[in-house]
C-alpha cells in the first residue's frame, strides 16, 4: 500500500512539474507573449558623440487577422511624429523565420534564434542590425548600425589566413520599453 501511495503521489507531482513547464513555455512564446503596448526610452550613440540622444519610443504588438500576422507599430518621439504601423508576419510553420513588411514595398527579414527576433538589412550605405528580447517582463531593442562598404581588407586569402573585412562603427541604438 505504501509503495502504491509513493507512486500516486509521485505519478501526480510530474503532472504538475509538466503542467508548470508548459505554462512557463506559453508565457514566453512569440509573438504571443509579445503582444501589448510598450513604451520607454531609446538611447542612439554616436560614434562622434558621448552623449545619447534620447528618444521616446512605442511598440505596439496587437494580433491581427490570422495566427500568423501581427501588427507591429514603431512610434518615436512624444508626440508620434514617427509612427510607423508595420506588419509581423510568420513566413514558416515552426516560427522561426518571420518577415517586418513596412506596408510601403519593403519587407525586412527577422529570425527567431534563442529567445531574440534578429535581423539584418541594408539600406543606402549602412547595414543595420536589429535585436528584440523580452527579459524580465521588458522588452529591450537594439540597434547596431555600420557602413555597408568594408572600410578595410586584411588577410592573405589564402586557405590558412582568408581575406577578413572590416566596417566602419556609425551607431547603436538601445531601448528597455516596459508593457503599459
Amino acid at each position: 500500500m505504501r509503495n502504491r501511495s509513493a507512486a500516486v503521489m509521485s505519478f501526480f507531482s510530474g503532472l504538475l512539474i509538466l503542467f508548470s513547464l508548459s505554462a512557463a513555455t506559453q508565457s514566453t512564446s512569440f509573438p504571443e507573449s509579445w503582444v501589448g503596448n510598450w513604451k520607454g526610452e531609446l538611447l542612439w550613440y554616436t560614434v562622434a558623440g558621448t552623449e545619447p540622444k534620447k528618444v521616446s519610443m512605442k511598440l505596439r504588438i496587437r494580433q491581427g487577422d490570422s495566427i500568423n500576422k501581427y501588427s507591429w507599430q514603431l512610434i518615436y518621439g512624444n508626440t508620434g511624429e514617427d509612427n510607423r504601423p508595420y506588419t509581423l508576419i510568420a513566413k514558416d510553420t515552426g516560427k522561426t523565420h518571420w518577415v517586418i513588411d513596412e506596408n510601403n514595398g519593403i519587407v525586412l527579414d527577422q529570425y527567431l534564434i534563442g529567445n531574440k527576433l534578429c535581423g539584418a538589412f541594408t539600406v543606402q550605405a549602412s547595414t543595420i542590425i536589429n535585436n528584440y528580447w523580452l527579459e524580465g517582463g521588458q522588452l529591450f531593442v537594439e540597434f547596431y548600425s555600420f557602413s555597408a562598404k568594408p572600410l578595410s581588407t586584411s588577410g592573405k586569402g589564402d586557405a590558412e589566413t582568408p581575406f577578413v573585412d572590416s566596417y566602419q562603427m556609425k551607431g547603436y541604438q538601445k531601448a528597455v520599453l516596459t508593457r503599459q
